[in-house]
């Protein structure tokens, strides 16, 4: 590894010098860019931050990690289907991000994910000292190769381990702490209903019992849902169901909640680095390396299932890991939570 001008890392470095230059890769999902946000918040502190994600990064930016910069990048890798096409991938638009890269003259960089293509992107962008957990060769690519956390751990320990690499210490996550809501029982409760992949979303039938359960509670809900899934709620008599298009939408719900309720999905870790409270129900992931950052996020995990964790490609007809859970096995667990959540 290259050495580092005296106090790179430290206090050691004087209030008037210029922060060096640090390149972060998260080209996946919501939740995936979300989780980042303790080390991308901490980084800021010593460093000028650039981000590469997906478009809506923009959207996060303004709300969590103010003074970062964005540099929007849809990786071809990153769909979920034909996504080895290599003749169809978007070539002049990775030169120019190459290109964007390399005329910032980045100092550092990293990746939190064991993926070669995010560290070939570090080398082929040219920055000078790059970080990540090696995988299939990998560490030819990078300047300092890390041991991944054990295999158990929450994927933001990846975070944690990075950032004491560069000299940034992050809270365990049961002390992250987040922003404290007002209103408590006030807000409305959220039930979100979509997901990234099918194999994710509990069925919208026992998402309906569960709106009435709550409803009978007294408790205010509104049901938030995926534009393919509206149709099914305006016909089930849901005529206020909220279609959020973009995260800023979704900002605006997420300010006047009390809590949410969903999926293993991406609006509930936005909701819960927002101080939100979050009922999650899994499926073919686990909740140990994906339950939101919150101190009282409390989930469900899927039922059992020879093949979890199987990254969303389920080789059943149905997912079983999420409709064998019966709504009167769901509701006791949601009704706890929301008195929690509520206290």
């Amino acid at each position: 590894m290259g050495s580092f001008p005296l106090g790179f890392f430290g206090a050691m470095t004087p209030p008037s010098s210029k922060k060096p230059q640090l390149l972060i890769v998260e080209l996946w999902g919501l939740g995936d860019l979300v989780i980042a946000t303790p080390f991308l918040r901490a980084a800021l502190q010593k460093f000028n931050i650039t981000v590469v994600a997906k478009p809506y990064a923009k959207e996060l930016q303004s709300r969590l990690w103010p003074g970062a910069s964005v540099i929007p990048f849809v990786a071809p890798w990153t769909v979920f289907r034909r996504k080895y096409r290599i003749h169809r991938w978007p070539w002049r638009e990775m030169f120019r991000l190459q290109r964007e890269v390399r005329g910032k003259g980045f100092d550092v960089g990293v990746s939190a994910r064991w993926d070669p293509r995010d560290h070939f992107l570090l080398a082929f962008a040219g920055v000078k000292e790059r970080f990540g957990f090696p995988r299939i060769g990998s560490q030819i690519f990078l300047s300092k190769a890390l041991d991944r956390p054990e295999a158990a751990a929450h994927r933001y320990e990846n975070w944690r381990t990075l950032g004491r690499a560069i000299g940034i210490e992050l809270p365990a996550r049961e002390n992250i702490v987040v922003p404290k809501r007002n209103g408590g029982d006030a807000g409305e409760i959220l039930v979100h209903t979509g997901a990234g992949q099918q194999v994710r979303v509990w069925p919208l039938e026992s998402y309906r019992a569960l709106v009435a359960h709550l409803r009978q509670g007294q408790c205010r809900v509104r049901v938030v849902c995926d534009p393919d899934q509206r149709d099914w709620w305006l016909r089930n008599g849901e005529s206020d169901v909220a279609t959020p298009r973009s995260v800023a939408e979704l900002f605006v719900l997420l300010d006047h909640a009390s809590a949410l309720i969903g999926n293993d999905s991406g609006p509930g870790h936005l909701a819960a680095v927002m101080g939100v409270p979050t009922f999650t129900i899994f499926g073919p992931q686990l909740p140990e390396w994906f339950a939101p950052l919150h101190p009282v996020a409390k989930w469900l995990d899927g039922k059992a299932c020879p093949y979890k964790p199987c990254s969303d490609y389920c080789r059943f007809a149905r997912p079983v890991c999420l409709e064998g859970w019966a709504e009167a096995e769901v509701w006791p667990r949601i009704e706890s939570f929301v008195k929690e959540a509520s206290a």
